[in-house]
Formats: C-alpha cells, sequence, structure tokens
C-alpha cells in the first residue's frame, strides 16, 4: 500500500474520500433493470416511477418503446454478458472473487440479493453500478437503495457493503470511444462520398441521458462545484468528451456538441437540454450533412440507447437527409471489462493483506473520483423533508455524509 495514504484508523478512509481496500468476499454488479417480456412491461414502469402517483394510463405511452421490441429491454442480457466476461478477467488474473447481479427496479433485486449473498456466508460486499457519472440516480440513489435494503431486511450491521467509485475518468471508460468514434467518422464520410457529398460538414453529437436541473445543480461536493464552467454532471461529459476528441485525429477541426436525451416527467419541471432530436434539427439547418452519435453516458444499450438513438434519432437524421452513425456502447468491449477489473483491485487486498493494484489511474480532467461522498453530494430531499439511508454514511469530519 502507498505509504503516502493515511487512512483514518476509526473510519478506514482517508481525507479525500478513498476507501481502505479490503478483503471484500464478493462482488455485486447493479443496474437499473428492465422488462424480459410483455407482461413485464408495466409492473417494471411502476417500480421506476414508484411513489410519484402516475397511473397506468400514462405508464402505457412509455410502455409503447418496450412493446415495439417485444416487451424485452436489452440491458438484462448485456449485465448477464458483462457479469461473465468480468468473472473472465477476474478469473485471469487470478482474484477469487464471486460475482453476484442485482437490478434497482426488476428482478433480481437488491434485497433479495443481499438476503441470498448473507446466506451463503458473505459478509464484505463490493458493488459496481453501470452508471459512470456523478449524480442522484447515478450514485448516490444506488447507495441509498443498498442502505434502505439493508435496513428492510435487518442485515444492517451485519452485512459491509461498499460502491466502487465513478469511473467517466478512467481508461477503460474512455478508450473504447475514441476507436469507435474513429469507426463512426469513417462511415459517416464513407456514406457522404456514396450521396456526392464528399467533405460535406460532420457533427459529432455526444449524448448522455437528461436529468432536472434540480438533479444536475445537486451533484458533486460544493466545494468543487463553484470551481467549474456548469453543473458537475455536464461537467464530466464535457470533459470526457474532450478526451475522447483529443485522441482522435480524424475528428480534429469538426464541430461537436453535448446534448441529452430521454426526458421524461412533468413539462414543467426544467430538465437539462437541448434534446437529441432539436439539436440534429438545428446542425441541418446550419448546413451539417452528417452526424456521428456518441452516447457517452451509457455503459451499455438498453431501451434510452435503442429507442431514443437507434429509432428516433436516427428516424430525425434520415428525414432530414443526414448520412448517420450511432457509436455502440461498451457492453463487454475488452478495454472497459479490464477497466472494470482495474478498479476492482484498487478495493480489494490479496491474500498476503497487501492492494492488489498501487493507485487509482485516471486520464480525464476531475479524476480520480471519490469512493465515498462529501457531505452534501448529489443529495435529494423527500417529500416529507427527509433523507433515505445511504452507505457509506459514517463520520463527516473524513468528508462523508450523515444519512
Amino acid at each position: 500500500m502507498s505509504a503516502d495514504i493515511s487512512f483514518d484508523p476509526r473510519t478506514g478512509y482517508d481525507e479525500n474520500g478513498r476507501m481502505e481496500p479490503k478483503a471484500y468476499d464478493a462482488l455485486i454488479l447493479s443496474s437499473f433493470g428492465g422488462p424480459e417480456g410483455q407482461e413485464d412491461v408495466i409492473p417494471f414502469l411502476r417500480n421506476v416511477t414508484a411513489g410519484r402517483g402516475i397511473p397506468d394510463e400514462r405508464l402505457e405511452e412509455v410502455a409503447t418503446h418496450y412493446r415495439a421490441n417485444g416487451g424485452v429491454s436489452p440491458i438484462n442480457a448485456q449485465n448477464r454478458a458483462l457479469k461473465a466476461a468480468i468473472e473472465r478477467e477476474l478469473e485471469a488474473r487470478g482474484v477469487q472473487l464471486p460475482v453476484l447481479w442485482a437490478n434497482r427496479n426488476w428482478d433480481p433485486y437488491v434485497a433479495e440479493v443481499l438476503q441470498e449473498a448473507y446466506g451463503a456466508g458473505h459478509r464484505r460486499l463490493l458493488v459496481l453500478a453501470t452508471s459512470a457519472y456523478s449524480g442522484y440516480s447515478s450514485c448516490r440513489q444506488y447507495r441509498e437503495d443498498y442502505g434502505v435494503a439493508l435496513r428492510e431486511t435487518g442485515l444492517e450491521g451485519k452485512l459491509e457493503v461498499d460502491k466502487i467509485r465513478q469511473y467517466f475518468d478512467t481508461p477503460g471508460f474512455v478508450e473504447p470511444f475514441v476507436e469507435d468514434l474513429a469507426t463512426g467518422l469513417a462511415d459517416v464520410r464513407k456514406q457522404l462520398l456514396a450521396k456526392g457529398e464528399e467533405g460535406a460538414p460532420i457533427h459529432i453529437v455526444f449524448t448522455t441521458h437528461s436529468i432536472p436541473q434540480s438533479d444536475a445543480d445537486a451533484a458533486g461536493p460544493r466545494d468543487l462545484v463553484a470551481q467549474i464552467e456548469t453543473d458537475m454532471y455536464s461537467q464530466q461529459h464535457l470533459d470526457v468528451a474532450r478526451e475522447i476528441l483529443s485522441r482522435v485525429t480524424a475528428a480534429q477541426g469538426l464541430d461537436w456538441s453535448l446534448v441529452f436525451q430521454s426526458r421524461s416527467g412533468a413539462p414543467h419541471i426544467p430538465w437539462l437540454e437541448p434534446d437529441i432530436n432539436d439539436a440534429i434539427t438545428e446542425y441541418a439547418e446550419a448546413g451539417t450533412r452528417g452526424v456521428v452519435v456518441v452516447p457517452i453516458g451509457f455503459v451499455s444499450d438498453h431501451m434510452e440507447v435503442v429507442w431514443d438513438l437507434d429509432t428516433e434519432a436516427k428516424e430525425t437524421s434520415e428525414e432530414l437527409g443526414l448520412a448517420f452513425h450511432r457509436v455502440p456502447t461498451h457492453g463487454t468491449h475488452t478495454a472497459f471489462v479490464s477497466g472494470v477489473v482495474d478498479l476492482i483491485e484498487e478495493r480489494l487486498l490479496g491474500p498476503d493483506g497487501q492492494a492488489l493494484r498501487q493507485g487509482r489511474v485516471s486520464c480525464v480532467t476531475g479524476g480520480p473520483w471519490f469512493d465515498v461522498c462529501r457531505p452534501g453530494c448529489c443529495v435529494k430531499q423527500m417529500r416529507d423533508g427527509t433523507f433515505k439511508p445511504t452507505i457509506a454514511a459514517v463520520d463527516s469530519e473524513v468528508g462523508v455524509p450523515q444519512a
């Protein structure tokens, strides 16, 4: 273990929110979840919107996206494949760590997986979420889900559950987009050549899930937010986009932007903009003839990718006569899987009592991120004025929010 790191013996955290490596006995791959058949769609959407009082008639409007794809979200199959890929990489490195899988909104549910883990004799669990950026839905809500589940199952104090840091800044997250953006640009240029528009303007469209402006404003520690050009959620995406662009020679000099997709909720509540379809329309009006869409906000395909990009954004581009290419999400890309296991090794002690990986690798401005959030990071107050319990809430003196 590096000699320049000083962990508080009471808590296991250092002053920067880094957690001391531990001898975890299982990993949980944790994701959003999705339906696996037509009969699952409405129950799944009820889970997603629980507490908002949205009638089934309204949910059925969203359900059409799933129903058009057989009622199946691709995210579950991708998570099964990712779980298997992580297991293979761990085995190749000689790391003996069982990998479990839990979803926030569909089977297998977090509470059930925790009970099964406890019954199997596991006592220290490490959670890897399939969300790379800071924000309520992408980080804190996962911590809340596990905090609530521990309390509801009576396992609070019996199971130790920690979460791996946000990893937007890691090489394993960035490198697949570098490779695939270069491929996408070549494809769009080929399409333009076939249309007799060689050399026509191309716009690189980096896209992520829109979130309420209030959640964006709350993302990240207050001391860091004061130092950046926008909200932390958007800033991290912009930093990732710039890092990708700096590595792709074919992208030099091209117009690019960060846009948002998959807005939901009441129309009067502000969400991050511009919407990808509105933005593509504006680019076409300004003379753009081709777009490469890079879904930097997503680790794997799910309905927001399949519907909002492969259906709606593609149709918008076709109606405007634009060449279109959507860069793939990571899925089980070799660099991504390797990077994920690097993150696991950051936190894991080997049989000799030494950390498996020394240091924390980061290639993007703003990283490496914290293992443990600082006070007030990504907090969302409940309607009754309370806050949900969350894992990794210990002592505010070392930079950890009380729950």
